[in-house]
């Protein structure tokens, strides 16, 4: 799809299908033509061209099979998986730029949205440690440029649910968690946002469960984006989206309320302090 149709500018997913519709179009073929040439459906085609879906590695060949475009778009979709998202964290950015309610559970270390510059290193380089830097700088301004959706006019409420162990866990040292644990205290204070802490005391409560993210919105269904082996996942069904609101509904419960854990983070935040 052309760049007039998407409001502001593209992401690589949607740079990918407005690549595939172009093409497309030149060579003539409807969106059915092509999904019978890569073995999908019209349906798949339309929602991989409008930059909802990922496309897997069969369609791109495929493309390339129809187009004759000899292995460009394998070569697109090779270069979007090892982008500064993971592959399978591009759908759920998509989803979180125009999200009505943001509610995230943090089991051992901040949230993206919430985390400063270097603490967000910190945490690239430990989960890539062979990587270039020029890769960790890439992977660092795309997680600060999500920031971006808290400043807009309308930005989406945010509910952040953070064990003890994400203040306790020492990331990129002791200076790095202070200015951390002090952008916490100052994000806290924006409108709309709320920060609680689940207290080791707690116990239990939160001790069987992971990260995860619920996604509300104003005319769709909730989604749940929550930790796997191989880095996240996208839930979008129904009962599942129901059964972790459930969760977070008890997380909250357990937590401390805003202003206790406003103070709590404060206290761990002079621990770090020299």
């Amino acid at each position: 799809m052309s760049s007039e149709n998407f409001s502001g500018p593209l992401s690589p997913l949607e740079r990918f299908g407005a690549d595939v519709r172009r093409v497309r179009l030149g060579r003539k073929l409807t969106q059915k033509q092509l999904g019978k040439a890569t073995g999908y459906s019209e349906s798949y085609v339309s929602q991989v061209e409008s930059g909802k879906l990922l496309p897997s590695k069969k369609f791109a060949s495929g493309c390339d099979r129809a187009f004759g475009t000899n292995g460009l778009f394998s070569g697109m979709l090779h270069h979007l998986e090892e982008g500064d998202h993971p592959a399978q964290f591009v759908p759920y950015v998509q989803l979180e730029q125009k999200a009505l309610q943001v509610l995230d559970f943090s089991a051992t270390a901040i949230m993206g949205l919430l985390q400063t510059e270097e603490y967000a290193r910190a945490i690239f380089r430990a989960g890539h440690p062979h990587e270039s830097d020029e890769v960790i700088h890439g992977k660092v301004t795309a997680r600060l440029r999500r920031r971006e959706v808290l400043n807009r006019t309308l930005p989406p409420k945010l509910w952040v649910v953070l064990h003890e162990a994400c203040l306790r866990t020492e990331v990129g040292g002791r200076s790095v968690m202070a200015a951390q644990l002090e952008h916490l205290v100052r994000s806290a204070a924006m409108p709309g946002t709320d920060i609680q802490v689940i207290p080791y005391a707690a116990g239990a409560a939160a001790a069987h469960s992971g990260p995860f993210v619920l996604l509300t919105f104003e005319d769709e269904p909730a989604v749940l984006y929550a930790g796997d082996p191989q880095g996240g996942r996208l839930y979008r069904n129904g009962s599942t989206v129901a059964i972790n609101l459930q969760h977070y509904d008890r997380l909250r419960a357990h937590a401390l309320p805003p202003d206790e854990s406003l103070a709590f983070i404060e206290t761990v935040c002079r621990e770090y302090m020299p």
